[in-house]
């Protein structure tokens, strides 16, 4: 049986990768066979530092920090709606017990 083993390349390891095919003008095929990394991956980390800039890499398990901003304000506001709906509802106990 064929057991792989997988790697993991460190955020440091990735952005200098990048920084190869940049600004030193190599080819992304060149720069993936002198690093010995497979070449789809070293496209997916040049696909995700074009769309993210130094946001890209933020580490396993990790959030960027946009992500983890949008993941908090919707925290809060799921909160914020929950609490409206009790107000709303005590508002009609009260209003109908008065009667």
């Amino acid at each position: 049986m064929n057991t792989r083993t997988l790697r993991v390349y460190d955020k440091e390891f990735k952005l200098n990768a990048i920084k190869l095919h940049l600004e030193e003008g190599r080819t992304a095929k060149q720069v993936s066979e002198e690093l010995g990394i497979p070449y789809g991956t070293f496209t997916g980390w040049l696909e995700s530092y074009r769309n993210d800039g130094k946001e890209a890499f933020p580490g396993k398990g990790c959030l960027k920090a946009s992500d983890a901003e949008l993941a908090q304000l919707r925290k809060e506001l799921a909160i914020a709606r929950e609490e409206r709906d009790i107000l709303k509802k005590a508002l009609g106990i009260f209003s109908s017990a008065r009667k």
